[in-house]
């Protein structure tokens, strides 16, 4: 009996993994299942042969999950589906890789950590759950488009077009969408203070 050849083969987990989605997003839950579960391991391999650092992999893993969860409408079942997959793979690893740098460039080593805010100006716990709630207020406040571009684009963390997926609103739109909510939410919180 002949085996096939790795492109056959990659060729058949591919059309195996497309027709799971398909049915996913037909409303099949075990499918969906199945198909996390299945990707899971290759998602995994990817991320460590790019990935310098083994503790952050399953975080970057959940990411890439939860971004294929919430663009999985925009799969298109005539398409192959490891390139859609990969597509937000690489780029949810992106993100982390400039997470990780702004971190690094923001950090700064000392020996001995200082004592902070040892003066009564320093804010409490109570006032950080009141500037959570002006900020959340804040958001509540803005028109219903401005208030999406604002949870999909800051809150969520995706790029433009993967918003652009779920919104089905265009990248520009999107982006005068949250220009201006940032306007109004400026206005908002520096009539609270």
């Amino acid at each position: 009996m002949r085996r096939g050849t790795s492109n056959e083969r990659s060729r058949a987990i591919d059309a195996g993994w497309a027709d799971l989605m398909r049915r996913a997003q037909d409303g099949d839950g075990d499918a969906y299942r199945t198909l996390l579960v299945e990707i899971v391991p290759v998602l995994r391999r990817i991320v460590i042969s790019r990935w310098r650092s083994r503790q952050d992999v399953e975080d970057i893993v959940q990411e890439i999950l939860m971004s294929v969860h919430m663009v999985r409408r925009t799969y298109d079942p005539g398409r192959p589906f490891m390139p859609w997959l990969m597509t937000i793979a690489y780029r949810r690893i992106a993100d982390a890789a400039r997470q990780r740098q702004g971190q690094n460039n923001n950090e700064i080593l000392v020996e001995t950590i200082p004592e902070t805010f040892s003066f009564d100006s320093a804010k409490t716990d109570q006032d950080r759950s009141d500037d959570r709630q002006a900020l959340r207020d804040a958001v509540a406040m803005l028109p219903e488009g401005q208030r999406e571009a604002i949870e999909l684009l800051k809150l969520r963390g995706l790029s433009l077009e993967e918003a652009a997926a779920v919104s089905g609103k265009s990248v520009p739109s999107l982006k005068v969408g949250v220009h201006r909510a940032l306007k109004a939410m400026r206005t908002h919180l520096g009539r609270q203070r």
